[in-house]
C-alpha cells in the first residue's frame, strides 16, 4: 500500500480547468518531483493537498486513509505543510511570533515572551537552524525565510511537506543548504513533494518524477529509469529544439545605450559599458554582485545615482523614471509579482499599463483602442489566458512573465533591460520567451539581459559582461563562452 495517493482529482477555476482527474502514488520517506509547464496543475495539486484549494473531485488517501484537508489548519492537523514560494508569514512579526502565531503562550491575556522565544527556539532546532527568534521576518533573506517555513512544518510533526519552487529566489549557497537539509528530512522519513522546472535539481535529489501536462498525469517514473530530455518531451509533447539565435547572424546596428562611470555608493561603482541596436548583452554575476541595482538605476529607479547614461545618442537624466520613459526604455524587473504586475488588474489592463498616456485624452482612456492594442501583443507573445479579460494572479507564471514583457513592446521601447526574463518558468515557456527575445532584436532593439543562469546567457547572447561586488569584472565574448570562463570572473579566480 503506498503512503500517499491521488486518485481522480479535479479542479476547476473560472474558464480553466487546471486538473483533469490527476492520480497517482507517493512513497513513504522520498522525495516525489512534480513536473510540468507553466499552467500544467502542479502548484494548484500542491495546493490542494496542502488545504489551500478544494478538489472539485477525486480521492486523495494518506496511509490508507481518505482524507479531506479542507483549509490549511485541517492540512497541519492531518500532517501535511507548505513550503510556499512567496512570502507566507507576515513580514513585520518575529521570528518566534510567526511560528507561534494562532498559538501563543499567554497568562492573564499576557504574551509569555520567554515561553514564545523557547518553543520558537525548539522549532528551529528541529532542522537545525541558527535563525534568532527575535528577528522581524521581513528582514531574513529568502533562504533564511524559507528554513523558518520548514521549521514551521517538522516542528508540527509534518509527516508530508510540498515544496513549491524552493530554490527559485535561493543563492547558490542557499540552494546547497537546502538540498543537505531535504536529504536529512527524507532520513527522518519525511514525504517530500519537489515542485521545481529545474530538471538538474530534481534529477540530483529526487527519487520519483511524475509529469502533468495541460492538467493531466502524463507519467510517474523512478528517476533512476529516465533522462531530462523525456521528462522534457513528456511534459511538453513534442520534441523541443533549441536553434543559434537569428541576431546574431546580423551586424549590430547603431549605439541606443551607453553607460560611462554609472556608481550608486554601497551598491555599484564605476559601471561602463554599451548595447547597439539588435544586440543582446548579458549581465552575470552571483548574488548581490549589483546587476539588478545597475539596471534599476538605468531605469530611474536610484536617487543616489551618478555617471553618465546615454539613449539614443541623447543624455539620459538619471534618478528620474518619466525620463527614461520617455527615451524609450523598459524595465522587466526581477519580480514580476511584486514589482512588474498588478497582479488583481487583467490581461488587458496590465499590457496596456505602461502605454496609457497614449491611449488617453483629457484623462479618459480610449479603451477600444487599448483593447485592440493589448489582444496585438498578447496574441504575438503567445499568452494563454481565456481571455484578454482575465485576472492576470490567476495565470501561470510563464503567461505572467510574457505580460509583463508585453507591456513594455506596447511602448514601443528601443531599450529593455530585462531582469531574470524566466525565473519560475517551465522548459516550454522559456523556449518560447527566448524566441522573442531574439526577434526584438533581429527588429533592431537593444537588450540588456540579467541573469544568473549562465546557460541562458549563454545560449542568448552576443557577449557577456561580468559583475563582482559592484564592479565590471571582464566581458567575454561569444567565441570565448564557457560557464568556468564566467564563473572565474564572477569568483575573481585567475585562468589557470
Amino acid at each position: 500500500m503506498s503512503f500517499l495517493t491521488f486518485s481522480g482529482i479535479t479542479k476547476r477555476f473560472p474558464g480553466v480547468l487546471a486538473l483533469d482527474g490527476v492520480g497517482f502514488a507517493v512513497e513513504r520517506g522520498t522525495c516525489h518531483a512534480l513536473i510540468g509547464e507553466n499552467g500544467a496543475g502542479k502548484s494548484t495539486l500542491g495546493k490542494i493537498l496542502a488545504g489551500v484549494h478544494t478538489a472539485d473531485g477525486g480521492e486523495i488517501r494518506l496511509e490508507g486513509k481518505v482524507i479531506h484537508p479542507t483549509d490549511p489548519l485541517t492540512a497541519r492537523e492531518l500532517g501535511i505543510a507548505m513550503v510556499h514560494q512567496e512570502l507566507a508569514f507576515c513580514p513585520n512579526l518575529s521570528v518566534a511570533e510567526n511560528l507561534c502565531l494562532g498559538d501563543l503562550p499567554r497568562r492573564a491575556g499576557f504574551v509569555q515572551r520567554g515561553e514564545l522565544r523557547a518553543h520558537a527556539r525548539a522549532m528551529l532546532a528541529t532542522i537545525g537552524a541558527d535563525i534568532d527568534p527575535d528577528a522581524i521576518i521581513g528582514t531574513l533573506s529568502t533562504g533564511r525565510e524559507q528554513l523558518v517555513q520548514i521549521a514551521a512544518a517538522v516542528g508540527t510533526g509534518a509527516k508530508v511537506i510540498v515544496m513549491d519552487e524552493p530554490t527559485s529566489s535561493l543563492s547558490a549557497a542557499e540552494t546547497a543548504d537546502l538540498f543537505k537539509l531535504v536529504r536529512e528530512l527524507k532520513s527522518r522519513g519525511i514525504t517530500l513533494i519537489y515542485v521545481s522546472h529545474r530538471l538538474e535539481e530534481l534529477f540530483a535529489l529526487c527519487d520519483n518524477i511524475t509529469v502533468l501536462r495541460d492538467g493531466k498525469h502524463v507519467a510517474t517514473e523512478k528517476i533512476a529509469e529516465t533522462t531530462p530530455h523525456r521528462v522534457v518531451t513528456q511534459m511538453i509533447g513534442r520534441e523541443l529544439l533549441i536553434a543559434t539565435p537569428n541576431h546574431l547572424a546580423r551586424e549590430p546596428g547603431a549605439e541606443r545605450l551607453r553607460i560611462e562611470g554609472l556608481s550608486s555608493p554601497g551598491q555599484f561603482s564605476d559601471i561602463n559599458l554599451c548595447v547597439r541596436a539588435g544586440e543582446i548583452v548579458g549581465l552575470a554575476g552571483i548574488v548581490g554582485a549589483g546587476r539588478s541595482e545597475t539596471v534599476q538605476a538605468v531605469f530611474g529607479l536610484d536617487l543616489q545615482a551618478s555617471g553618465k547614461v546615454t539613449v539614443n545618442g541623447k543624455p539620459l537624466p538619471l534618478g528620474s523614471v518619466d525620463a527614461a520613459l520617455a527615451a524609450g526604455v523598459g524595465l522587466v524587473p526581477e519580480d514580476r509579482k511584486r514589482q512588474g504586475l498588478v497582479l488583481g488588474l487583467n490581461c488587458r489592463e496590465n499590457t496596456a499599463l505602461a502605454a496609457l498616456p497614449a491611449l488617453s485624452r483629457l484623462g479618459w482612456i480610449h479603451r477600444a483602442n487599448e483593447r485592440s492594442l493589448a489582444a496585438k501583443y498578447t496574441q504575438r507573445l503567445r499568452v494563454k489566458a481565456p481571455s484578454l479579460e482575465s485576472i492576470t494572479a490567476g495565470l501561470s507564471g510563464g503567461n505572467q512573465q510574457k505580460i509583463a514583457l508585453a507591456k513594455w513592446l506596447a511602448r514601443s521601447c528601443d531599450v529593455l533591460l530585462i531582469d531574470e526574463p524566466t525565473r519560475g518558468v517551465d522548459v516550454g515557456a522559456k523556449a518560447e520567451i527566448y524566441q522573442l527575445l531574439d526577434e526584438l532584436a533581429c527588429e533592431g532593439k537593444a537588450l540588456l539581459v540579467v541573469s544568473s543562469e549562465l546557460p541562458e546567457l549563454i545560449g542568448l547572447c552576443r557577449r557577456i559582461l561580468v559583475m563582482r561586488e559592484g564592479r565590471l569584472a571582464g566581458e567575454v565574448q561569444r567565441a570565448d563562452f564557457s560557464e568556468a570562463a564566467l564563473m572565474r570572473l564572477m569568483a575573481g579566480v585567475a585562468a589557470a
